[in-house]
């Protein structure tokens, strides 16, 4: 009897051994059919389809839609990936495109980093608020009444408290900063100007202890920025008329730029400024009222802010178009007769 029990024992370790096989084979099989489902659902399909995921959905909805669109092969599946990623509450709503050579893994990281689809557009220098709100609006960004309503909320940030551009004007004037934005497609206008108002503090801080020294104040600045950026269409003379602007200041004489005339009368800085539009009773109208403009009168990009604070030392009180863009500049009012006689009569 004694001589039987290696050959029970032997039956015995290889039923052992074949069912710790079988077992890894069930396991290995399970964790390839997992790794499946982690795919993409056709890797040569790569056609985007829009996904559109709304305000406080749950992953479960989330993983639901894509399962609709056949982005996901199973539901189970992304919400397990997700909870074992930590995304399951991070996903983000959001207007989205995916195809489906994306895997599972992709489309979950992109939603739970929020890269929505973006749009980009362009606010040039010199551009007014209304303006502003009249290229986006063209854009189809946001409707002209989302801007005015967008324009009249109120703001929490130091350099707009000395804001009073009186009137019918707008007390954003100036601090829209011009500069290339991309946004979300969903971005409502209150964030569209909450994003320039950022980027107009982020600039004014490079910028407002030498306004400090120079004993300006950022209104002040700004304003002067604005005439400098409406007058200026060649970058070098930027810098020029800035010095023009300091030095008949500082002589008391009446700045008499033509930018202030056309923004007192609504009009765009193409327009050409008549006699008779030089006696618009405003306080914006340098030709009339001396000092500077109520107010700014556009919103002045880096460059004219910088030549603000840095204008030219010269002996030039005047300056007239030479129709190119550029201008002729002078230091007698004889000599700007002289000028204007060769330009423009």
């Amino acid at each position: 009897m004694s001589e039987l029990k290696p050959m029970i024992k032997t039956k015995s370790s290889r039923v052992i051994i074949l069912a710790i096989l079988l077992i890894l084979g069930i396991s290995l099989a399970g964790y390839h059919m997992l790794l499946m489902q982690l795919e993409p659902v056709d890797p040569s399909d790569s056609k985007y389809i829009d996904i559109r995921i709304e305000e406080n959905s749950t992953a479960t909805e989330v993983a639901q839609l894509l399962h609709r669109h056949q982005l996901i092969r199973n539901t189970d599946v992304f919400l397990a990936y997700c909870r074992h990623k930590g995304l399951d509450s991070s996903l983000k709503a959001g207007h989205y495109q995916f195809n489906r050579s994306q895997s599972l893994p992709e489309i979950a990281a992109a939603i739970a980093a929020g890269r929505v689809m973006t749009i980009s557009f362009t606010i040039p220098e010199g551009y007014t608020v209304e303006k502003i709100g009249r290229l986006l609006d063209e854009k189809g960004i946001c409707t002209f009444v989302e801007w005015q309503d967008a324009i009249n909320a109120t703001y929490d940030y130091p350099f707009l408290q000395q804001a009073n551009p009186g009137e019918g004007k707008p007390y954003l004037e100036g601090f829209l900063f011009p500069d290339t934005y991309v946004i979300a497609e969903d971005t409502s206008a209150v964030e569209i100007v909450k994003a320039m108002l950022e980027n107009f503090q982020k600039t004014w801080e490079e910028y407002e202890q030498e306004a400090i020294n120079q004993g300006l104040t950022v209104y002040d600045t700004v304003i002067i920025a604005s005439m400098i950026e409406r007058e200026a269409m060649v970058d070098r003379e930027r810098e020029l008329i800035s010095g023009v602007i300091k030095n008949r200041l500082q002589k008391g004489m009446l700045l008499q730029v033509d930018a202030t005339v056309l923004y007192s009368l609504g009009k765009d800085e193409k327009d050409v400024v008549y006699l008779k539009d030089l006696e618009i009773d405003s306080p914006y109208n340098t030709y009339k009222y001396a000092g500077l403009p109520q107010g700014p009168i556009a919103c002045p990009g880096q460059a004219a802010i910088h030549a603000a604070l840095h204008p030219e030392k010269h002996d030039y009180y005047y300056y007239v178009s030479r129709g190119d863009g550029s201008h002729h500049f002078s230091k007698t009012y004889s000599e700007h007769l002289q000028a204007k006689a060769q330009y423009l009569d």
